[in-house]
């Protein structure tokens, strides 16, 4: 079988982070394989990041003319034209994937297989009527969203966050199932737009997997603007005349209560596209999640795979399979000098509102670890520019290692969170303490005074 092949020096399969180590094969004048069934651009330029946040700006710029009022501002009503948003968004997303397209067919050690890789052996992909081989495979072939196999769902029509970025317009009332980014993220921009939003959450509280005092300082901001069902879990869905009712029972009391709206949105997780590769006749290892197995240099149990990104489960960060892409390519082409990835300070944000971000460990990640720890904590509001922007609500939580000041982690909840945070990355990455953000000079009265204040803050 192999030798019916056609052989290729590398074969990349995936359109988003696994392209950055096709150009670097490329670069060293190999023959590559890149295999997309999809548009090229992966999961963040064509359903995810790019297209949500290009949203969540016109929803954070709604959001800023309804609130102005506070400042002594008065406006009218702010009216969105969402049919023009919408082209404007998709046709810009389209045609960056489109550009990509082209410029991969332009090159000619390139080859472009627009249909879906499915391993028939070792090392061995069926590429619709095609088989090919290589000496190295990447993968970085994403996630997909996770659909629960709640009572009614095959017969109802319901949004994941791929359609829900597609919509031809705005729905009056959405329920939301689950209580994560996505949901955070998607909430923000539906409720702007005047969507009546209702979310069921099993847990106590939404960004469960954030600092419990940041997803507890959003679900309470969170629970001002929509409808949530904390404790509940979605036990039945079904049609209606209007659209779609969702049952819930909640968790603890076994007491029921049904939504009903014109949409449904499924946003409950991720799941690895392992199975639609049929990776396991490579004899490639997953863990029971699916998510392909990968040492700390990228490489799975089958000498010359790697994977990357979201399909490893290591982190689901476009960044962070970036970062993989990087080492995963050095380590294929460099045998003898591996490098293990280095995720000494991997942030993440959550761009809703309020928008969130943090990095390193949790407090209870440090509990959990019996570190000797302290925390510490500083509003917005006790800033000047807090105060001119009336923030609430926002604080920077700081946890560091008591005895040596090393900084463990931190966590922002407030206006320009996903830029405030960086500071302390390059301070966390470069092994920096405590004194790296405590002396350097802030410039007054700029927001990012509120992250060196709570570092000043910390108990030693």
């Amino acid at each position: 079988m192999v030798n019916n092949a056609k052989r290729f020096d590398a074969i990349v399969i995936g359109g988003g982070s696994c392209l950055n180590i096709a150009d670097e094969i490329y670069g060293l004048g190999k023959k590559v394989a890149i295999i997309e069934e999809g548009p090229l651009g992966g999961t963040c330029l064509n359903r995810g990041c790019i297209p949500s946040k290009m949203f969540i700006h016109v929803a954070d710029v709604m959001e800023t003319i309804a609130n102005a009022k506070k400042l002594g501002i008065k406006v009218g009503q702010a009216k969105a034209n969402y049919s023009r948003i919408a082209k404007r968004v998709n046709s810009l997303v389209d045609s960056d994937a489109w550009e990509i397209e082209k410029g991969i067919r332009a090159e000619k050690n390139f080859t472009l297989y627009k249909k879906r890789a499915k391993f028939i052996g070792k090392k061995i992909v069926q590429v619709g009527n095609e088989t090919i081989t290589a000496d190295k495979i990447f993968i970085g072939a994403g996630t997909r969203p996770l659909i629960l196999p709640i009572p009614g769902i095959e017969d109802t029509p319901f949004l994941t966050s791929t359609e829900a970025l597609r919509l031809k317009k705005i729905p009056k009332s959405m329920v939301i199932l689950g209580g994560g980014y996505i949901a955070a993220e998607l909430a923000h921009f539906f409720g702007s737009f005047g969507t009546r939003i209702s979310i069921v959450e099993m847990t106590d509280r939404m960004l469960g997997a954030e600092d419990e005092e940041i997803s507890r300082a959003f679900t309470k901001a969170f629970s001002g603007k929509h409808k949530l069902l904390l404790g509940y879990k979605g036990i039945k869905v079904g049609k209606t005349k209007q659209g779609i009712f969702l049952r819930a029972k909640n968790v603890a009391n076994g007491k029921s209560k049904t939504l009903q709206a014109e949409k449904l949105l499924v946003a409950v997780g991720r799941v690895p596209n392992s199975d639609l590769l049929d990776v396991a006749k490579s004899g490639i290892a997953t863990n029971n999640h699916g998510y392909i197995k990968v040492d700390g240099y990228m490489q799975t149990n089958v000498p010359g795979i790697w994977a990357i990104g979201d399909i490893a489960g290591i982190y689901l960060f476009k960044h962070s399979a970036n970062l993989e892409a990087q080492f995963a390519f050095h380590n294929a082409y460099h045998p003898g000098h591996e490098q293990k990835v280095d995720y000494t300070a991997m942030p993440h944000a959550v761009f809703s509102s309020p928008q969130v971000a943090g990095v390193g460990m949790t407090e209870n990640d440090a509990k959990a670890k019996k570190i000797d720890y302290v925390a510490g904590r500083y509003e917005y509001r006790r800033t000047a520019m807090g105060a001119a922007m009336m923030e609430a609500g926002g604080f920077v939580k700081v946890i560091a290692a008591k005895k040596t000041g090393m900084i463990l982690g931190c966590h922002i909840i407030g206006p320009e969170a996903s830029t405030l945070i960086h500071e302390v990355v390059v301070a966390m990455q470069n092994n920096g303490t405590v004194n790296a953000i405590r002396k350097a000079v802030h410039a007054h009265p700029a927001l990012s005074e509120v992250v060196q204040r709570a570092f000043n803050n910390l108990p030693m």
